[in-house]
């Protein structure tokens, strides 16, 4: 073999090294879904409203004329009371469209800093709201079915930091009444903070979150952040070859979606 065979064979297998790094590089740093957004979630219940519409729409013309009359005028009249009358309990709509999750910056070997965002929707909740106070609020995710762009960090979730395997599941109690300026109304953006009592990884703190909600489609749709400090909940930092470390913090966020029942 000539010297000359050796050295395309090795500038060959370093293209290689270099493409395979670039790749991981593209596939660990590609853009983390954008924080949460009230203007985005009223975007989604939109069209989730806007397609069980549909779907509804499609059912009652498979049913004679009478009956399409029938329901169409009681769902104008249960429309209408609902506009009108916003007190009373509200649970959260089981179409997806809610979510609890994390967002955390970490320092991956070879790639660099990146962050991970990860989220789960098997969340269930309630909301009381008696016409002027959010007197109670209760909130339940699975946190064993947070989802990221990675598996590995997922898997990793199971065993290490959030245990998730071990502590499934994480709530949300409000302590103190949510009192509002004003009823809400159709598309008004209304700014407040929860104060309640987070469980995670079998810890529970209070917590102070703020929140922003409104009035869509009969929906009451609320986002809202804030920051944890991991040892708060003794959560330990994740060890792993490929991750040289971890913040200390990071932020839970969430979109919740309430129809009232």
């Amino acid at each position: 073999m000539t010297f000359k065979r050796v050295a395309i064979g090795a500038l060959i297998a370093a293209a290689g090294a270099i493409g395979l790094t670039v790749a991981a590089f593209v596939l660990l740093l590609g853009d983390a879904p954008e924080a949460v957004s009230l203007e985005a979630a009223v975007e989604a219940a939109s069209s989730a409203t806007a397609e069980t519409t549909a779907t509804t729409a499609t059912s009652e013309a498979n049913t004679d004329s009478a009956s399409s009359e029938g329901d169409s005028e009681s769902s104008s009249v249960a429309s209408s009371a609902s506009d009108d009358d916003l007190a009373g309990s509200w649970a959260l709509v089981a179409d997806g469209t809610s979510f609890v999750g994390y967002r955390v910056q970490e320092e991956l070997a070879s790639i660099g800093a990146t962050t991970a965002v990860g989220r789960t929707t098997e969340v269930s909740g309630m909301l009381e709201f008696d016409g002027a106070t959010i007197s109670a609020v209760s909130i339940e995710a699975d946190v064993s079915a947070l989802e990221s762009d990675e598996d590995f960090r997922d898997q990793a979730l199971q065993r290490q930091a959030l245990e998730t395997a071990t502590y499934p599941t994480a709530t949300f109690v409000l302590t103190e009444p949510i009192v509002l300026a004003a009823v809400p109304t159709e598309g008004e953006a209304i700014a407040a903070t929860a104060a309640g009592e987070l469980t995670l990884h079998g810890v529970t703190q209070t917590i102070a979150i703020d929140l922003e909600g409104t009035l869509v489609d009969d929906r009451v749709v609320i986002v809202g952040s804030t920051t944890i400090a991991f040892a708060d909940y003794g959560i330990d930092q994740p060890s792993a070859m490929s991750v040289l470390s971890v913040a200390q913090e990071g932020t839970l966020e969430l979109q919740l979606i309430f129809e009232q029942v």
